[in-house]
């Protein structure tokens, strides 16, 4: 059986060892203990948002985390699925579809409007999960600019 539960602090070790598997996938850089001492900050402010651990059989098999913001344009508040990972030994369970379940569940307890994310071009196994979830390809181009 899948189940979420709340992140809080007596989780952070385990998200933070997740994030490190998590972001080797593309080779994305990681410092732990700055992890660490922003999903402390994140726990501690939950109108940050919301992160949940994945359990399978008890067992963690991965983590999922929602920012928060507020957009003018969606009337109200929407969320940034920001992170969504699934142990490589869990993934093609059906795991990642019962997350998106979840959170499109948690959604209205979370007055949200919308949920973005975004995934990486070669990974078409999340892009096919997330498109036959209901998510759409925006017609947009996500920039960004780093402030520090």
């Amino acid at each position: 059986m899948i189940h979420f539960k709340p992140i809080d602090k007596q989780d952070v070790d385990t998200v933070s060892a997740l994030m490190v598997d998590f972001y080797a996938i593309d080779g994305y850089p990681i410092a732990t203990e700055k992890t660490k001492e922003l999903l402390d900050q994140f726990i501690d402010n939950p109108e940050l948002g919301k992160a949940w651990l994945i359990y399978s059989q008890e067992q963690v098999v991965g983590y999922l985390i929602l920012t928060f913001v507020f957009s003018f344009e969606y009337k109200g508040k929407i969320a940034f699925l920001d992170e969504l990972f699934v142990t490589e030994t869990a993934r093609g369970k059906g795991i990642g579809s019962k997350a998106i379940d979840f959170i499109k569940a948690e959604s209205p307890k979370l007055s949200l409007k919308l949920i973005y994310l975004e995934v990486e071009p070669h990974n078409t196994k999340a892009q096919k999960l997330y498109l036959a979830s209901g998510f759409e390809m925006h017609n947009r181009k996500l920039m960004r600019l780093k402030t520090d």
